[in-house]
């Protein structure tokens, strides 16, 4: 049984991001997720939110952890931590280690900050875990605002 770490605020409740957790699910039936989200300022968000950047980000992860077990997933927690990505996972690496995998879903190069930053590869050389990354598509028109 692998356990997985998923990095994801905007796009915590993606299409994109339901699909790879079902298809690690499909490898391993008795996987396990923690979705991490970190606590991004609301001046930060790709689309306007009402809120303190706290009680945002547990929303956000509530709804989410919603559409990833109804995709199959064994959710287990939903934590919100620093508004930087990197501290977040080096502080749940640090308190709830074991994680075999990270996925970490962004919205496309040129709209997520995180990809500014090199998120990825920078979870990569400081983990030294295998990170899945998910690119996600920003919000349509017609689509609904927490599926991003």
């Amino acid at each position: 049984m692998a356990r997985y770490l998923i990095v994801a605020y905007q796009t915590a409740g993606s299409p994109e991001l339901a699909e790879r957790i079902r298809s690690l699910v499909a490898e391993d039936a008795e996987a396990e997720f923690t979705l991490l989200v970190p606590a991004t300022p609301p001046s930060h968000l790709h689309t306007w939110e009402e809120g303190e950047a706290r009680q945002l980000a547990l929303r956000r992860g509530s709804e989410a952890a919603e559409r990833l077990r109804a995709a199959g997933a064994k959710v287990e927690a939903v934590r919100v931590g620093s508004h930087r990505p990197l501290d977040a996972v080096s502080d749940e690496l640090y308190a709830h280690g074991g994680y075999q995998a990270i996925v970490v879903s962004t919205f496309p190069p040129g709209i997520s900050r995180w990809l500014g930053g090199d998120l990825p590869n920078q979870l990569r050389r400081r983990t030294r875990l295998p990170v899945h990354h998910v690119i996600a598509a920003p919000v349509r028109a017609g689509r609904e605002p927490s599926s991003t």
